[in-house]
């Protein structure tokens, strides 16, 4: 055994989904790798302690749909603040940024972040730069060779494509839409990259959207409680749905301020319809609420029938698979491998949290203790729910 580690996670339960790790133990961090976890290891030197008692040390979180374009874009939320500050090391920009906007957008907020930040980029060239203004009411602002140009310039980034499908971003004719759903999968295609579709309030219905989709590409906000959502009038989940499932297409949280719905929610869980990845639509529109972050959706997830341990896989190592941080060494905890730990712990209170149509459900969050981030430990904000109603 090491005697001397730079950190060592004190006697907290590791949780590692990736290799059905579950202990009691220590966790010691050298030159920002975790160099041993096992037991009696504070014991030896080290320059920083965290005493992780009654807490859970688990991979490092990943928010695989967020809204980070901080200063440029009105939906813009500072990364590190909202999400390594709360438990997240890598974060998943969701179409805030398109190909005009997308230098900015590195150097702004890929390049100064300490959390490890990629990209879907907006088909639109222009971006979500303000939810007031659909980026596609314009078609022509759908320009597939620069979408394909940006995107193979910067593979380190760009792991995928989004399009918004509700009516205030393609308008209300169904024609047009499907037209721009159409182009935006064959730039996916020519690009190579999976598609993000947003659904809700579409001038489709959801059934046509995903007879169109591929293997690999994304639907967003799965939980929606507006119309042409994964229900059927009489609560089930739709065939169609389950059929787009079978065929590779995946579906994300993504909870956002209006798109997380309890009503919806719950029916689906208790049918067995988990997301494939758990994402929280964090913006600057919803960091004060309904949405918070990701700890708050993971918290929703369980509070309504999920397992902690059902939620921790579609947090790390499905979006980190999915997303090509695997190779980097995200979603697990392993010996050798970078140090990105989240340490968080359950609160013993239970308190209501709303849903995105303002309907509350009494639940325990949980809370982030520290992050580690390549070998950095990161203290942690509090929670904003707590911040906004004491301002």
């Amino acid at each position: 055994m090491q005697d001397n580690f730079d950190v060592v996670l004190r006697g907290g339960t590791v949780v590692d989904p990736a290799s059905g790790l579950r202990t009691e133990a220590d966790v010691a961090v050298v030159d920002g790798v975790i160099a041993e976890i096992g037991a009696g290891l504070a014991a030896g030197s080290a320059t920083e302690t965290v005493d992780c008692s009654g807490a859970m040390v688990v991979p490092g979180l990943i928010d695989a749909h967020t809204h980070i374009f901080y200063e440029v874009s009105k939906v813009g939320a500072p990364v590190d603040e909202a999400h390594l500050r709360r438990g997240v090391v890598a974060a998943v920009d969701a179409g805030t940024a398109g190909a005009s906007t997308f230098p900015a957008f590195k150097r702004l907020v890929v390049d100064p972040s300490t959390t490890r930040v990629l990209s879907f980029l907006n088909v639109s060239v222009l971006g979500l730069i303000d939810f007031r203004f659909g980026e596609l009411l314009n078609p022509k602002t759908l320009v597939p060779e620069d979408a394909v140009q940006t995107a193979k310039a910067h593979p380190d980034i760009i792991r995928g494509l989004k399009i918004r499908m509700s009516t205030d971003v393609v308008g209300e004719d169904r024609s047009p839409s499907m037209e721009l759903l159409d182009v935006a999968i064959a730039t996916g295609e020519e690009a190579g990259l999976p598609l993000m579709v947003h659904i809700g309030e579409t001038p489709v219905d959801l059934d046509e959207i995903l007879e169109r989709l591929r293997p690999g590409d994304v639907v967003a906000h799965c939980y929606t409680g507006k119309e042409g959502g994964i229900l059927t009038d009489d609560g089930q989940v739709r065939e169609s749905v389950h059929a787009a499932r079978q065929r590779g297409v995946l579906f994300e949280s993504a909870h956002g301020k209006s798109n997380f719905s309890y009503a919806v929610a719950r029916p689906a869980i208790e049918q067995g319809f988990f997301p494939d990845v758990v994402c929280s639509d964090t913006s600057y529109r919803n960091w004060n609420g309904p949405v918070f972050d990701l700890m708050t959706t993971i918290s929703k997830l369980v509070a309504l029938g999920m397992t902690f341990d059902d939620v921790l896989h579609r947090t790390t190592v499905a979006p980190a698979k999915r997303l090509g941080l695997w190779e980097e060494g995200f979603g697990r905890l392993e010996v050798g491998g970078p140090a990105y730990v989240t340490v968080l712990s359950q609160l013993d209170e239970a308190e209501d949290v709303p849903d995105a149509a303002g309907n509350t459900m009494s639940l325990r969050r949980f809370e982030p203790k520290v992050t580690v981030s390549r070998g950095t430990v990161v203290s942690p904000l509090p929670w904003r729910g707590a911040v906004a109603s004491t301002s």
